[in-house]
C-alpha cells in the first residue's frame, strides 16, 4: 500500500484510475480540454510529459515510428515515421504553461502528475505541488534521476517496459535506498500500439510476488480489453491514454480512448470490483429465493399412516426446496410420521413424531 496525494493505492483499494495526456494534447488549451475529459470520467488522476525536445533529443534526424488510425470503419491503419524531436516538440509546454495546467488540474479536484527527464523537472513536479513523479521505462537504468526524484519522498511510479527483473530490482534499491519506500511498479507494454503476443499480463502477479508494492499496467493497446484483464490479474492502477480524436495523425491517438468511452471506462473498471465480490461466499437474499425455487423438496408419491417410518415412505423429489431437502431427508429414516399425510403432500418438520 502507498500513498498517493489523500489516495491510498493498492490491494484492497480501488483501481486507481490514471488518464494520460501527455502524448495526446497539442498545447495548453487541448491539455486543458483532456483535463476536463478525464475529471467528467470519474477519473482519479491525468498524467503528462514533461520532456524538452532541445534537451532530449540529441540526434534530430532520429526517427520514431507508430501507426495511426485511417479508417474508422475498417480499423484500418497506416505506419508514420516521423523525427522524434518534431514529436515532442509538437506538446512542449513552458513553464508557465505547465504551472498553469497543473493549477487548472486541481481546480478539477484531479490528481496531476508527470513522467520527467531532467533533474530541473523533478524541481518543477515538487514546485507545483505534484503527488507523484512517474520514470520512463527508457530511463529505468538512470539512477542519477531515479536518485534525485526518490529525495522528493513523493510516490515513484516506475515504468518497466522493454527491463529485465534484475534492472528492475536495481532501480527500486536505488530508490530504497534514499529511504523512500513510497513505489508503484508498472508493466508497461512497448509499441505504438503495442501486439497481444508483447503485452504480457502474466508477469503482474509475478512483479506482485516478487515486490511488496502495487503493481500498475499501463495500456497501450486499443480498447480497455486488456485494463481489465490487468485488474483481474491484481493490478492497483491502470494508466489509460485518452484522446480527443483517435484519427489524429500523431503517436498514441490510435489506442487512447474518446471521450464518450472515458466515462463508460471507468464505470467498467468499478462494475468489475463490484463483481469482485469477497474470498467468502456470501448468500445474498435474492440469491436465497433463487436457490428455493431451484432446489427440491421430499413428497409423497403415495398416503401413508401416522407411525410409518421415513424409510419406508415412497417419495420423490420435487421443486421448490422450501421443506425438507433429499440431503436431510437422507439421514432421517429411523424418525416416523406424527400424522397421517396425503399423496402429493411436501413432507414438513412438523409431520414428524
Amino acid at each position: 500500500m502507498v500513498k498517493f496525494g489523500s489516495r491510498q493505492v493498492g490491494d484492497g483499494q480501488p483501481t486507481f484510475v490514471t488518464y494520460e495526456a501527455g502524448p495526446t494534447h497539442s498545447g495548453l488549451a487541448s491539455a486543458k480540454r483532456l483535463i476536463d475529459i478525464a475529471a467528467s470520467s470519474g477519473a482519479d488522476a491525468i498524467k503528462f510529459q514533461i520532456f524538452d525536445p532541445e534537451r532530449s533529443v540529441a540526434d534530430r534526424s532520429m526517427l520514431f515510428e507508430y501507426d495511426v488510425l485511417v479508417d474508422r470503419a475498417t480499423g484500418r491503419t497506416e505506419t508514420v515515421r516521423e523525427p522524434l524531436y518534431d514529436l515532442l516538440k509538437r506538446r512542449s509546454l513552458t513553464r508557465g504553461e505547465w504551472r498553469e495546467l497543473a493549477a487548472y488540474s486541481a481546480t478539477r479536484n484531479l490528481a496531476f502528475f508527470a513522467t520527467v527527464g531532467f533533474d530541473d523537472e523533478i524541481d518543477l513536479v515538487v514546485e507545483m505541488g505534484c503527488q507523484s513523479i512517474k520514470i520512463a521505462s527508457g530511463d529505468v537504468n538512470h539512477f542519477p534521476l531515479i536518485r534525485k526524484a526518490a529525495r522528493t519522498g513523493l510516490c515513484l511510479q516506475l515504468d518497466t517496459g522493454n527491463a529485465t527483473l534484475g534492472e528492475v530490482e536495481a532501480a527500486i534499491d536505488v530508490i530504497r535506498g534514499e529511504g523512500n519506500d513510497n513505489i508503484i511498479i508498472h508493466q508497461c507494454p512497448s509499441g505504438y500500439p503495442a501486439k497481444a503476443d508483447g503485452i504480457n499480463l502474466n508477469i503482474i502477479p509475478t512483479l506482485k510476488r516478487m515486490f511488496p508494492y502495487p503493481v500498475a499496467y499501463s495500456d497501450h493497446s486499443p480498447g480497455w480489453e486488456m485494463d481489465i484483464a490487468a485488474i483481474a490479474l491484481g493490478a492497483n492502477l491502470v494508466e489509460k491514454t485518452i484522446t480527443e480524436d483517435r484519427t489524429t495523425r500523431s503517436v498514441e491517438h490510435v489506442m487512447s480512448l474518446e471521450p464518450q468511452d472515458c466515462r463508460q471506462f471507468v464505470s467498467a473498471i468499478r462494475e468489475l470490483e463490484r463483481a469482485f465480490g469477497t474470498p467468502r461466499r456470501i448468500m445474498h437474499t435474492a440469491e436465497l429465493a433463487k436457490r428455493e425455487r431451484v432446489r427440491r423438496s421430499v413428497y409423497l408419491r403415495t398416503a401413508a399412516k401416522s407411525g410409518t417410518k421415513l424409510s419406508a415412505l415412497n417419495v420423490e423429489f420435487r421443486r421448490p426446496g422450501s421443506g425438507i431437502g433429499p440431503d436431510i431427508y437422507e439421514r432421517l429414516g429411523e424418525r416416523t410420521l406424527r400424522i397421517d399425510v396425503p399423496a402429493g403432500h411436501q413432507l414438513s418438520w412438523a409431520d414428524l413424531a
